[in-house]
């Protein structure tokens, strides 16, 4: 395999997280639910559906991304991804809901794991540099945030005609990623051994879990700090509501906040080489807290203003530590242990996801976002100090290795 495929394979991967990001539905998604007869209870119900569904197919996904090729895996979600929201254009109840997420999740359990490690892979090929594997990270991310924009502002203008005309196209965007994927080249890694799954899952979980204590608490910050982010994705388009945004205008901020995540993004390996991992940990954990107590305690534009502190976290979060995450995981098992984070989300937001749900119909936004706050806050005792004391006692051991 030449030089030249590898090199496209990095674009094509771009082009083709662009499209799988494109979910033109997605700004107004809950308002659109709500036209189903779904309340926000409903909703958070509707997505621990769909993260179960996930939940049922990432690591058996990922792991036949590591057997049978990150391409093949690629191209098969891509295939329901595009059956999926093409089905979004005919139901019309909750059960049919439940259907189109489950056929979307199947999909993206496929595709979980499997863009990050064939991008690793083709870098690895093309002997990149640490630094310039973590740029490549950070334009994947990028990417993919300024997709979601675009998205919204066409969202925002089609909004104005119809719900029907934004699921149309965006059941037509839907199957670009599976044109695109017939495009992509297998980068050469080492693939595990088709014949012994258990003893390979009990070698991943021990990689994972049990032989390094900062990949343990880099695999946990991973998982939790992106569900710490991910609460508001549901949140945010009724607190607009009750501040008094207008339908037209979600499409409008959606984009703005994906933009943030995509400038986040785009900075945060240059960050870290300038002040280090830990500053730039420490604010990506503080944010979510500012967020949630921010917003419950103010409204009208300093809520909108400080409902991005979200957006920043997670640009930070999807590029340092997804990069620190896979630089420790081996190729041969990669898709599997991305899925596996996965896994470890989704779970999480099907035992919670509901909670919030019931709170936010039982005690109102307000409350809602005190309890994620507090939450948050807890988590960066419980995590992201041990994780950030773990950082500082490996750097001091790489510096007396040095010395020596």
């Amino acid at each position: 395999m030449s030089d030249l495929e590898l090199r496209r394979n990095l674009n094509v991967l771009y082009a083709f997280s662009f499209c799988s990001l494109a979910l033109v539905i997605i700004p107004v998604i809950v308002p659109f639910f709500a036209t189903k007869g779904l309340s926000l209870a409903d909703v958070f119900i509707l997505q621990s559906a769909f993260a179960l569904s996930v939940v049922v197919f990432e690591v058996p996904s990922g792991y036949l991304a590591d057997v049978i090729g990150r391409r093949n895996a690629l191209i098969l979600g891509s295939l329901f991804h595009g059956i999926g929201f093409t089905l979004l254009c005919f139901v019309d109840d909750f059960a049919g809901l439940v259907v189109f997420e489950v056929i979307v999740g199947l999909g993206i359990s496929l595709w979980s794991g499997s863009d990050l490690s064939l991008l690793y892979d083709s870098q690895l090929a093309l002997r990149l540099s640490p630094r310039e594997k973590m740029r490549g990270v950070a334009t994947l991310r990028g990417v993919k945030a300024v997709s979601e924009g675009v998205a919204s502002l066409l969202a925002a203008a089609l909004v104005l005609w119809s719900f029907d005309l934004i699921v149309f196209a965006n059941a037509v965007i839907a199957w670009l990623p599976f044109l695109l994927s017939f495009k992509l080249v297998e980068a050469p890694y080492e693939r595990m051994q088709k014949g012994t799954p258990v003893a390979n899952f009990k070698r991943i979980l021990m990689h994972l879990f049990y032989q390094d204590e900062l990949l343990r608490l880099t695999t946990l910050a991973v998982t939790f700090y992106g569900l710490s982010t991910f609460y508001v994705v549901w949140l945010i388009q009724p607190y607009w509501e009750q501040n008094g945004v207008p339908l037209a205008a979600f499409g409008v901020l959606w984009a703005l906040k994906n933009f943030a995540v995509a400038i986040a993004a785009r900075y945060s390996a240059s960050l870290e080489n300038a002040f280090g991992p830990v500053p730039i940990l420490i604010v990506m954990a503080i944010l979510p807290i500012v967020g949630y107590l921010g917003m419950a305690y103010t409204g009208g534009v300093i809520g909108l203003l400080l409902a991005f502190s979200f957006y920043i976290s997670r640009g930070i979060h999807q590029v340092i530590l997804t990069d620190a995450f896979n630089s420790r995981v081996p190729s041969s098992f990669r898709a599997t242990a991305n899925s596996m984070t996965g896994l470890l989300f989704r779970l999480s937001f099907i035992v919670t996801g509901p909670l919030v749900g019931y709170l936010y119909e039982w005690k109102g936004m307000q409350v809602t976002l005190l309890v994620l706050g507090v939450a948050s806050l807890l988590l960066f005792f419980v995590l992201m100090l041990p994780l950030v004391r773990r950082i500082r006692t490996e750097a001091v051991r790489k510096d007396v290795v040095n010395v020596v």
